[in-house]
């Protein structure tokens, strides 16, 4: 067999985007020419399904594709490069929040050719990323599923992704994202109609934070990896808590450890997240801790995604 050859090529054959994906990272982006193969037997037969469904719905043709793969490539080298130097200083770069959001949810080109499509592929590739899809879909949408839920609310859509999870999974379910990125909206969108569900979601540009008194109120809410990307996490967690009903449940993330262009609260481990969840009000249900790849050295810190399911 060919070394730049995958050895579940047969098995890809029946996955057409991912055999694509496969062939580019191969051919082009050296460093991630075995991620897939490491992909499959770790997650199988549904890791596949689910993998091939939402690129093939975003990436219509091989150019968007190949451009979806270059974007991810970027987004995970500048990832590893920014963690390499918090691995030296143990330190985030110094940034607010309206800088952050100007360099990075306000600059369309960059959202649209490497930030969106660098953090979804992640969801799949990056498997701590993938097992808090797992939680998500195996403690949270089954709660939703047994308790009837008919409408949710997810604050911070980023790529879409956890919305178009809960739009597949529940089908007489209608949603609401809220972010503040244009893009993150145009990116969603485009998502959700290749999936068939749009006609059950709307997406809103605005801050909650700016919302006195939210009405009517959610009994579920998502909030993926949005602490680590605010000054203060804690007003945020505080204002989202107003967008509750009484007796809701919330999907609250963050990474810890995980240097990146937009992240200015630094999480050291999955405790200071659930801090900050009890001080705005918040109480655990349950967890999901883990980690991204084993440390290099004894007291190297490591990636984390940290997941809560609270009320």
């Amino acid at each position: 067999m060919n070394k730049l050859e995958s050895k579940y090529k047969s098995i890809l054959s029946d996955y057409p985007s991912l055999f694509k994906i496969n062939e580019i990272f191969r051919m082009n982006h050296r460093f991630s020419a075995n991620i897939i193969d490491r992909c499959i037997p770790l997650f199988g037969e549904k890791w596949l399904v689910n993998f091939e469904k939402i690129v093939s719905s975003m990436f219509t043709n091989e150019d968007a594709v190949a451009a979806a793969v270059k974007g991810y490539s970027n987004f995970a080298i500048n990832s590893m490069r920014l963690q390499a130097e918090f691995e030296r200083t143990r330190k985030y770069k110094a940034k607010s929040y309206e800088q952050t959001s100007s360099e990075v949810y306000f600059n369309e080109r960059h959202m649209m050719e490497e930030y969106l499509p660098g953090l979804l592929l992640s969801h799949f590739l990056w498997p701590h990323h993938y097992r808090q899809l797992q939680f998500f879909e195996g403690a949270f949408i089954s709660e939703m599923r047994v308790a009837n839920a008919d409408s949710f609310l997810e604050v911070g859509i980023g790529t879409g992704l956890y919305s178009a999870l809960l739009l597949r999974n529940l089908p007489d379910i209608r949603g609401v994202g809220i972010d503040i990125s244009p893009s993150s909206k145009k990116f969603t969108e485009v998502q959700l109609a290749g999936l068939g569900v749009s006609e059950r979601y709307r997406v809103e540009l605005r801050d909650i934070t700016a919302t006195e008194s939210p009405d009517p109120k959610a009994s579920w809410i998502v909030c993926v990896e949005v602490l680590e990307h605010l000054d203060d996490p804690v007003a945020f967690l505080r204002s989202l808590r107003l967008y509750m009903a009484p007796g809701a449940k919330a999907f609250i993330t963050a990474a810890v450890n995980a240097a990146h262009s937009d992240h200015i609260h630094l999480y050291r481990n999955g405790n200071e997240v659930l801090d900050h969840l009890n001080e705005a009000g918040f109480t655990m249900e349950q967890c999901y801790i883990g980690a991204a790849y084993k440390p290099t050295s004894v007291g190297v810190p490591v990636p984390e995604a940290a997941a809560f399911i609270v009320y």
